[in-house]
C-alpha cells in the first residue's frame, strides 16, 4: 500500500504545476559600486505553499509591476515558468 499512496501523491504533484501568485515580494540588490543592481521578484504562491524568485531585467521590472496592479488575478505555472496575468481589458 505505501507504493500505492506515494504514487497518489506524486499524481497530485503532477496536476498542480500551476499556482496563483498571492504575494509579490520586489527586490534590487548593489553588485558593486558603480554597477547597475539586480532586481528579483520573490513570489509568494497560493499564501506560502511555495515560493518562487524571478532575477528580472530592469526594463521589465516596471511593466512586470504595472500588470501585477492592473490584473486582480495572477498565477504562476512551475514548469513552464510562465506568469499569466487575468485578461485584461482592452481601452
Amino acid at each position: 500500500m505505501p507504493d500505492q499512496k506515494n504514487q497518489q501523491e506524486q499524481g497530485l504533484e503532477r496536476r498542480y504545476k500551476v499556482r496563483q501568485v498571492t504575494d509579490i515580494q520586489a527586490s534590487w540588490t548593489e553588485r558593486g559600486r558603480g554597477e547597475e543592481g539586480e532586481f528579483t521578484l520573490q513570489l509568494i504562491l497560493d499564501g506560502g505553499v511555495e515560493e518562487y524568485v524571478l532575477d528580472v531585467d530592469a526594463d521589465d521590472m516596471q511593466p512586470l509591476l504595472r500588470l501585477f496592479a492592473k490584473s486582480g488575478h495572477v498565477t504562476f505555472d512551475l514548469e513552464r515558468k510562465v506568469l499569466m496575468f487575468r485578461t485584461l481589458a482592452v481601452k
